[in-house]
C-alpha cells in the first residue's frame, strides 16, 4: 500500500533515583538519554516529518537553564538531535560529581520527554515540532508538551482561549492546548499561593506550590474542553509528570513503572524491548485516564474523564503498531485468516491453480494468517478424500500420494526494491521509474492459466496499485489477479490522528461515485451536499454522517468491482490479467480484533460528535471544487 502518515509516538521516561544510582548500577548518567534513543528509534515508523527531544533538571542551579529541548525536521531527526545532544555532554561527563552533572551537564535530568510527528494539519516546520515549551522563571509554571493527538473542534477552543483574555501567537492546535493548559497551571499555582501566602514567605512559598501541584486538577480543569483522540503529555519545570488518554481510548498509550522509573510509550513492545520486561509489567493506559508523577517521584493514576465506550483505532493493529507485540501479531494473523472463505470462492476452490503471495512489507503476517488457514482447509479436504478412498478400497500408495501431494501454492512474488528512488518529478519518466519500485520473481506463475492471489494490509488511495504493482504483476501472465486486502474499504476521513482528511484521497469514494453516475443517480451527489448545507447550524451532537448515502445503494461487493475497473481504466498501460479485488468485511475486522472496534474510517460511525461536521464539511469542500462547477 501507499504510506498513510499518521501522527505521533510519544515516549517520556522519569527518574525515581538520584543520577549517581544510575551511574552506579548502569555505567554512566546518561542511562535515560540512552532509553529515551530506543523507546524513540523503536517509534521512528511513527513520525517521521520531524522529532524533539526535551529534559528537565529538578537540581538545575539559578542562572542555568532549567529546562533543555532539541528539535530536528526530516526522517534522520532522530540522530542528528541525539547528535547535537552528544556534542553537548562533556566527554568526561561520567568522570564528574554528581552535583556537578546534576545541576550543570546540558540534557542530563531527572524527566526525559520525546516525540515523533507526521503532521496531520498541513503545517510543518520546526514551529510545530513537539515537544512545546511554555518557558517562565518560576518552575511551578514552566510547562512542555507532547502528544498523539488531533482535534476537531479547534476553533471553539481558540475562542475560549482568547475570551479568557489571552493572545496565542500561532493558530494550531499543539500551542492551543499548550496555552490551556498552561493557563490551568497558572490558576493552580495562584490556588496554592492563596494557600500559602500567609504562612509562608519566599522561597519557601514558591517550593511549597512546587512540592503540592494538583496536576489531576489542572487536567480536570482543560480536558472537558477537548474533542478528540489524544495521548497528551506533560512536564512541569519542578518535576512533576504527565501522560493523559481520551475518553474512548482512540490513540494509544502505556506504562511502565519500577522503583528507578517511570516510562510512557506509544506502544507496549517498545517499553518491553527497551527496559527487557515482560510484557504483563506494561499496562495499557485507561480510558480519560491519566499517570501522574510528582515532584517527589510519587505515581497516581486519576480518572480525570469518565470513559466513554470503546472506540480503540483498529488501524492501529492494522497498520501503524509494531507487529512484534503479541497480541498485534496474533490479530494480523486473524485478519488473514478471516479472508480465506471469500477468497477461495472467488477462484472457484480451484487451489490447484492458484498462487498465493504478499505485497512486502507490512501484509507479511496477515499473509501467513491466510496461508495458515488455507493449509487447515486443505488437511480437512485431505482427510476427507483419504476417508473416500478407504471406503471405496482404492487406498493404494499411489493414490494415497495423489492426495498427500496437494499443496498450498506460496510464493514470494512481488519484492520491494528498497533502493529505488523516483527522482524524476513528472511525466512519462516518472511513472515508468514508480512502476519499478516492485519486482517480481519471474517462473512463479504458469502463464495464463494460474490466478494470482496477491493480499495488502490496506487498499486506500489505490495508486501504487495503479503505477507501480498491478502492472509489474501483469509482467507474469496470471490469466487473472485478485488483490485482497485484509482491512476493509476506507471511505471516510478520519480526524483523530491519521492523515486521511480529504474525501477525493479514498479510491472506494470515486468507485461509490462512479456507479452513481453510471445507474443514473448523480442527484444522490447533490442531495448530500444540500443535507451537509442543511446541518451547519446545527450543534455537533445533532449532526449525522451524510456522506454515508454516497455509498448506500451499493453493496461492499459492487463498490470493489468498481474499484478494480477504476484501476484498469485509470492504468496507463493496458492490463493483460483479468483483475478483482476482495476486501476485509466489517464483521471480519471486529472478530479478528475485537477490542479495537475503532472504525470510523470503514463505517463513518465517529467517535466524538466533530467527527460528523467535520465530514460533512470534507464533503462540502470536494463538491464544491470537483463537482459544482
Amino acid at each position: 500500500m501507499e504510506p498513510l502518515k499518521h501522527e505521533c509516538g510519544v515516549a517520556l521516561i522519569r527518574l525515581r533515583r538520584p543520577l549517581s544510582y544510575f551511574k552506579e548500577k548502569y555505567g554512566s548518567y546518561t542511562y535515560a538519554l540512552d532509553k529515551l534513543y530506543l523507546l524513540m528509534e523503536k517509534q521512528h515508523n511513527r513520525g517521521q516529518e520531524a522529532a524533539g527531544v526535551g529534559v528537565v533538571k529538578q537540581n538545575g542551579t539559578p542562572g542555568h537553564e532549567l529546562i533543555f529541548r532539541e528539535r530536528a525536521l526530516g526522517k534522520d531527526a532522530i540522530p542528528t538531535i541525539f547528535g547535537k545532544i552528544g556534542q553537548e555532554i562533556p566527554e568526561d561527563v561520567n568522570s564528574l560529581p554528581e552535583d556537578e552533572v546534576d545541576m550543570f551537564a546540558p540534557f542530563i535530568g531527572q524527566v526525559y520527554m520525546g516525540h515523533l510527528r507526521y503532521s496531520t494539519t498541513g503545517k510543518s516546520g520546526l514551529m510545530y515540532a513537539h515537544p512545546v515549551l511554555r518557558r517562565n522563571n518560576w518552575r511551578s509554571r514552566s510547562l512542555m508538551l507532547c502528544g498523539n493527538f488531533n482535534m476537531t473542534n479547534v476553533s471553539a477552543m481558540f475562542d475560549r482561549v482568547v475570551s479568557s483574555g489571552q493572545h496565542p501567537r500561532i493558530y494550531s492546535d499543539t500551542n492551543i492546548i499548550l496555552e490551556q493548559v498552561g493557563y490551568a497551571l497558572d490558576k493552580e499555582n495562584h490556588r496554592l499561593y492563596r494557600d500559602y501566602r500567609d504562612t509562608l514567605h519566599d522561597p519557601a512559598l514558591a517550593l511549597a506550590i512546587e512540592d503540592n501541584l494538583d496536576m489531576g486538577a489542572v487536567l480536570r480543569n482543560v480536558a472537558p474542553q477537548w474533542d478528540g483522540g489524544y495521548v497528551m503529555c506533560g512536564v512541569v519545570g519542578s518535576g512533576d509528570m504527565f501522560a493523559m488518554r481520551d475518553s474512548h481510548g482512540i490513540r494509544p498509550g502505556f506504562y511502565y513503572y519500577d522503583d528507578e522509573v517511570v516510562v510512557v510509550a506509544s506502544e507496549r513492545p517498545v517499553i518491553q524491548t527497551t527496559f527487557n520486561v515482560p510484557a504483563d509489567a506494561v499496562h495499557e493506559l485507561g480510558f480519560g485516564q491519566a499517570i501522574i508523577v510528582n515532584k517527589a517521584g510519587d505515581i497516581s493514576l486519576q480518572q480525570i474523564l469518565e470513559p466513554l465506550d470503546n472506540r480503540r483505532c483498529s488501524f492501529e493493529r492494522i497498520y501503524f503498531s509494531r507487529g512484534s507485540d503479541v497480541d498485534i501479531y496474533r490479530e494480523r494473523k486473524a485478519l488473514g485468516a478471516a479472508l480465506v472463505n471469500d477468497i477461495l470462492k472467488m477462484v472457484n476452490y480451484d487451489v490447484e491453480h492458484t498462487v498465493f503471495s504478499f505485497i512486502p512489507n507490512t501484509a507479511e503476517v496477515a499473509f501467513f494468517g491466510m496461508t495458515q488457514e488455507l493449509e487447515h482447509m486443505l488437511d480437512r479436504c485431505k482427510l476427507r478424500d483419504i476417508k473416500q478412498l478407504i471406503a471405496q478400497g482404492r487406498d493404494d500408495d499411489e493414490s494415497l500420494r495423489q492426495v498427500l501431494r496437494r499443496r498450498i501454492r506460496i510464493e514470494k512474488v512481488a519484492i520491494k526494491d528498497v533502493k529505488m528512488r523516483t527522482f524524476i518529478t513528472e511525466g512519462s519518466s516518472r511513472d515508468d521509474m514508480v512502476a519499478h519500485v516492485y519486482d517480481v520473481t519471474y517462473g512463479t506463475i504458469t502463464p495464463d492459466v494460474d490466478t494470482l492471489v496477491i493480499i495488502d494490509d490496506s487498499i486506500v488511495r489505490g495508486t501504487t496499485l495503479r503505477q507501480s504493482i498491478l502492472r509489474q504483476l501483469d509482467r507474469l501472465h496470471p490469466a487473472r489477479i485478485i488483490v485482497v486486502s485484509s482491512s476493509p474499504q476506507v471511505r471516510y476521513p478520519d480526524y483523530y490522528g491519521i492523515d486521511m482528511s480529504a474525501l477525493d484521497q479514498f479510491i472506494a469514494f470515486h468507485a461509490a461515485i462512479r456507479l452513481l453516475r453510471l445507474s443514473g443517480r448523480e442527484n444522490v451527489l447533490h442531495q448530500v451536499y444540500k443535507n451537509c448545507i442543511n446541518q451547519r447550524n446545527l450543534p455537533d451532537s445533532e449532526r449525522t454522517n451524510c456522506v454515508k448515502d454516497i455509498y448506500a445503494p451499493f453493496s461492499e461487493t459492487e463498490i470493489s468491482q468498481s474499484i478494480a475497473a477504476l484501476l484498469v481504466e485509470e492504468s496507463t498501460h493496458p492490463l493483460k490479467a483479468k483483475i478483482d479485488i476482495l476486501y476485509q468485511s466489517l464483521t471480519g475486522l471486529h472478530q479478528a480484533i475485537p477490542e479495537y472496534p475503532g472504525d470510523w474510517y470503514f463505517s463513518g460511525d465517529y467517535p466524538t460528535p466533530g467527527g460528523n461536521r467535520m465530514v460533512n464539511e470534507a464533503y462540502i469542500d470536494f463538491y464544491e471544487h470537483n463537482i459544482q462547477q
